[in-house]
């Protein structure tokens, strides 16, 4: 490699630390509070916040249930009746985005930003 080739990467690889530093500060410092929301067969079951400790049993099916709990800004499941146990032992959430999710029992739970959902525009 020539001189000029390790310059470029070397600011490539500078750039894109700055760009998910930058990112990840903006989403550090985002004031929002989030909240859990629970999806039982596609249908919204409830809203929850995160700023709350809390234990909520979510319903299924039959005998069937989960168990959500709230607790230090993050949600998990620390139980349910499904055979494989995949969603319990999934890590806690507590960013927008992400989610737990228990296929057998038809349980969703996301986090949102505790405001309503904001569409930029929709399709037909």
């Amino acid at each position: 490699m020539k001189k000029n080739d390790v310059i470029l990467i070397a600011v490539l690889v500078a750039a894109a630390l700055a760009v998910f530093l930058g990112i990840s500060l903006y989403a550090s410092m985002s004031t929002e509070s989030g909240e859990a929301v629970v999806y039982l067969d596609g249908k919204e079951q409830g809203r929850y916040p995160l700023e709350q400790d809390m234990t909520v049993e979510i319903e299924a099916q039959g005998k069937n249930y989960n168990i959500l709990e709230i607790r230090e800004g993050k949600a998990e499941i620390r139980e349910a009746t499904c055979p494989d146990k995949i969603c319990v032992n999934h890590r806690p959430i507590e960013k927008r985005g992400e989610s737990l999710v228990c296929l057998p029992n038809k349980v969703v739970v996301e986090i949102e930003n505790g405001r309503g959902q904001n569409l930029d525009g929709t399709t037909n």
